[in-house]
């Protein structure tokens, strides 16, 4: 069997205990959380017995492993339950919201990848140089800004002051791309800045690790261009560090989406996030959780198969 198609299918293999143990904490996670569902739709001044009542239609008064199974079975056939609040289906509803919250985390990596890496390689190639300097102070501020007051900041400045961009608001990049994308930019841009700092600071201290090699002064010493040494030769060996913290942190971009988009006012799932904890709808935050947690252990077995390309050494016999 081919090595990749074996690793593939071993971590396919150890991904259903996992998913099992993640559904099942989704589970007692929601129902840890104070107060009542049913109370919280009727309002403070309802009888006991009504109260009692909208529980038993709901199944709250179930015992937990009943309702835990129920609901696992559900999600097995592709059915994640209705949403206690507008009585719609989950599926539906995020099927719905994730292409805006996709976008959103897919832009936002985008730049981080983009200006983090580029970034971080300048900042090595150039130690304790006014842009080393420069960069290192910015990454330093990047990760002391909340992400909610950076959004804030870009829309007093782009869109009252400057009057470049959108407010709040969004159009579907698949109606009219360029459009749509006027709209994210803003709140990538806030959602970004984290991960660009992280991005910039992993790749420095990545990429002065590998420059320090023999082999990258074995390099130098043949005569080859410096730009050539740090691209084919020390990048390679750096990004694995880098792709790592990537994988990590594709999970807190999609968690971070809830206040980003709530912000700026954007259908996501992150602003799904915040209604339904907001209204206590158990069903859609158990669904929510599970759809990160799948999304995050993808993501891992992403990062675990690149690791076999980057590094030959860490395939399978």
């Amino acid at each position: 069997m081919n090595p990749l198609l074996k690793l593939i299918l071993t971590r396919l293999i150890a991904l259903v205990p996992m998913l099992l143990a993640l559904s099942m904490a989704s589970f007692a996670l929601v129902h840890v959380i104070p107060g009542d569902p049913a109370l919280v739709m009727l309002g403070g001044e309802s009888s006991k017995e009504a109260v009692e009542e909208l529980r038993a239609q709901l199944g709250l008064d179930k015992p937990l492993p009943l309702r835990y199974w129920e609901w696992l079975t559900q999600v097995a056939r592709g059915d994640l339950g209705q949403s206690l609040y507008n009585k719609t289906r989950i599926s539906e509803e995020l099927l719905w919201r994730m292409p805006t919250t996709l976008a959103l985390v897919a832009l936002a990596l985008t730049l981080s990848v983009a200006i983090g890496i580029p970034a971080g390689l300048l900042s090595a190639a150039l130690r304790n140089s006014w842009l080393d300097h420069a960069a290192r102070l910015l990454t330093l501020v990047s990760l002391s800004l909340p992400s909610f007051w950076l959004g804030l900041m870009l829309i007093i400045l782009f869109s009252l002051k400057l009057d470049l961009l959108p407010i709040v608001g969004y159009q579907p990049i698949t109606t009219d791309f360029w459009g749509g994308i006027r709209f994210l930019i803003l709140p990538s841009a806030a959602l970004s800045a984290h991960l660009t700092a992280l991005l910039t600071r992993f790749t420095r201290s990545s990429m002065l690790e590998v420059l320090g090699q023999d082999y990258v002064r074995t390099a130098r010493a043949k005569g080859l261009r410096s730009r050539v040494v740090l691209m084919r030769h020390a990048l390679k060996n750096a990004l694995i560090p880098i792709v790592t913290v990537i994988g990590i942190h594709l999970g807190i971009l999609l968690g971070g989406s809830a206040v980003i988009e709530t912000v700026f006012v954007l259908p996501g799932v992150g602003q799904l996030v915040v209604r339904s904890l907001y209204n206590r709808d158990l069903p859609v935050i158990q669904g929510l959780i599970l759809y990160v947690a799948v999304i995050y252990v993808l993501v891992n077995l992403l990062v675990d198969i690149l690791y076999t390309h980057l590094d030959p050494r860490l395939r399978p016999s």
